[in-house]
């Protein structure tokens, strides 16, 4: 069996590795258009200087010896022959395969601005590699980061770390407006006022102003003029198509996956932030680009390419981020609209709790300065347990286990010693 794998991060390796479980002897190859492998979430690491660029893997040391694969890194792979089963290599290589994995990830967006210096995406190693080195040379200690969301957010970290002072420009009226409520955004804004941080609402940017090529101010849509080297553009991703495109895969926002995660064309799948697979809440189909997702996705497609029979359960949006020492986690529906929806909420000290319920079951959750009980609650919306007598419990510090029905509890908390 012949098996090749479109991109190498958490969905290839996760595929890699339960291909592996099934057949040890197929030929794996993967094509990776980055010069190494590397858990994204870590790039404002690198770039605050906390993390090197050694600690930034997540296989094991001979992960891909044992593995049997060979990854041609550096490398894009395009003109797809589906009846023919081959890919072309940038190189002029083709691979055949039995079986195909499309893992290409997200693809950053881009406003239509002049291109200039000074003007960077934040979404790879690269991208982190070339902001330190640009920020380095021109000395600079101002920024402007357009979008507030998770990719604003892991910016503003990145910045932090190496002390700089930023704007945040962004139309919406909030931080993370897709996953947060005002009271959880007004935390986080307050901790990075406090830091000499501006969150400029309700605005974006209509015009960059140069010299010599290089970025000198932005001027926002009401005319407000921002003096700065570097603009670091976080508006969003969306999925990588172009591998697929003009093909008959088909596409929606993201590659459309069926519960097996293959797509429209047999023995064709796909995993990862470039699938539209199964919303856990919904029922319907999703692009959920998140770092467990795409682990998941990816190991259902690697069971089913190497021919045993598995299905995905679907997943719910998750996301987590951390500024000036604040925590803050956000699952399921954070922001819900239409009727039966209750929200029970709690605020005390910058510490914010939001439990967004359903039918008595718990859809969605906001934590910030207080994550300790995030595990408990992402178990309850993922097992749709009916916690009726439980409201009020929700929001206590010391929610748990021992507040859960016995039969429910039996399942998770077992092991010597323990009494259920």
């Amino acid at each position: 069996m012949k098996y090749v794998i479109i991109g190498y991060s958490v969905a290839a390796v996760s595929a890699i590795k339960a291909i592996r479980e099934k057949d040890k002897e197929g030929s794996i190859e993967v094509v990776s258009n980055e010069a190494l492998i590397y858990s994204r979430p870590l790039i404002s690491y690198f770039l605050a200087g906390k993390v090197n660029k050694a600690k930034l893997g997540f296989t094991e040391k001979n992960f891909e010896k044992e593995m049997k694969v060979t990854v041609y890194f550096d490398t894009e792979a395009k003109n797809p022959d589906f009846k023919a089963k081959t890919v072309t290599l940038s190189s002029g290589k083709k691979l055949s395969y039995d079986k195909l994995l499309i893992c290409t990830g997200g693809a950053p967006i881009k406003i239509p601005l002049e291109e200039t210096q000074g003007v960077f995406t934040f979404t790879k190693l690269s991208d982190a590699q070339a902001l330190e080195k640009y920020i380095a040379k021109n000395k600079l200690k101002n920024a402007v980061i357009l979008g507030g969301g998770l990719i604003g957010m892991k910016a503003a970290e990145a910045l932090l770390g190496k002390k700089m002072k930023f704007s945040i420009v962004d139309i919406a009226d909030r931080l993370l407006a897709n996953t947060f409520d005002k009271e959880a955004s007004d935390i986080l804004e307050a901790k990075l006022a406090g830091a000499g941080c501006q969150f400029i609402k309700g605005n974006s940017i209509k015009k960059l102003v140069t010299k010599a090529g290089k970025l000198e101010k932005v001027m926002l849509n009401d005319g407000k003029i921002i003096k700065t080297g570097l603009l670091i553009m976080a508006v969003g991703v969306r999925p990588d198509l172009s591998f697929v495109k003009d093909t008959a895969v088909k596409t929606n926002k993201g590659i459309v996956v069926d519960n097996r995660m293959q797509t429209s064309v047999k023995d064709v799948f796909s995993a990862g932030d470039v699938a539209e697979g199964l919303e856990f809440l919904s029922g319907s189909n999703f692009v959920i680009a998140i770092w467990p997702t795409a682990a998941k996705q990816g190991r259902v497609a690697g069971l089913n390419m190497a021919g045993t029979e598995t299905e995905f359960q679907g997943s719910f949006a998750m996301n987590s981020v951390e500024i000036l020492g604040v925590p803050s986690i956000s699952f399921g529906i954070t922001n819900p609209a239409g009727e039966g929806y209750e929200v029970v909420k709690k605020t005390e000290e910058n510490r914010y709790k939001k439990m967004i319920l359903k039918n008595n079951i718990l859809v969605g959750v906001i934590l910030v300065n207080c994550i300790e009980r995030a595990g408990i609650y992402g178990l309850l919306i993922k097992e749709k347990l009916n916690i009726l007598g439980m409201k009020k419990e929700l929001l206590k510090d010391d929610f748990g286990f021992l507040l859960l029905p016995k039969n429910f509890r039996k399942h998770y908390v077992t092991g010597e010693g323990t009494e259920v």
